[in-house]
């Protein structure tokens, strides 16, 4: 079975504008990419597990902030890596410069003996749809598209 995930694509409406939050994710691969390297919060999910409460755990261990809003679905892409993505809309704000993520272990550098340990999420941000096209995975960028098409809907 293909690996899943589900994540949360947070946004705000500010000086007029729709602003999505992103994160980069930390550790030594990712430390100098920037265009296409960004992601909605999100991670794996195993069977039996609702999607929706996995985005939620997800999002706190990667921010370090709880989120209760509302979760509106945007739907569910399958990735180059063919990891399938389902993703959740919310409106909510957050303060980038609090964040706190969870960390992972590896051996760095690679054949060294040496484990070092690294923030999953290194730094998050604000952005608007047109940035977050520039920023965020290509596989992702359709949780941009149907977050727009959405908000342009009298229910959102």
């Amino acid at each position: 079975m293909a690996v899943r995930s589900a994540g949360i694509l947070l946004y705000k409406h500010e000086a007029g504008e729709v602003r999505v939050l992103l994160v980069h994710p930390g550790g030594p691969f990712w430390a100098k990419k920037d265009a296409g390297a960004w992601s909605i919060p999100k991670g794996e999910y195993g069977d039996g597990e609702d999607p929706e409460a996995a985005a939620r755990r997800e999002f706190e261990e990667e921010l370090g902030v709880a989120l209760t809003g509302e979760l509106r679905p945007l739907g569910e892409a399958v990735q180059p890596s063919r990891k399938r993505v389902i993703a959740y809309a919310c409106g909510g704000d957050l303060d980038v410069a609090a964040i706190r993520s969870n960390s992972f272990e590896i051996e760095w550098p690679p054949k060294s003996g040496r484990r070092q340990h690294f923030p999953e999420i290194d730094r998050a941000g604000w952005f608007t749809l047109d940035e977050a096209r520039e920023k965020i995975l290509s596989g992702q960028r359709v949780f941009l598209d149907q977050l727009r098409e959405n908000l342009q809907t009298p229910s959102c």
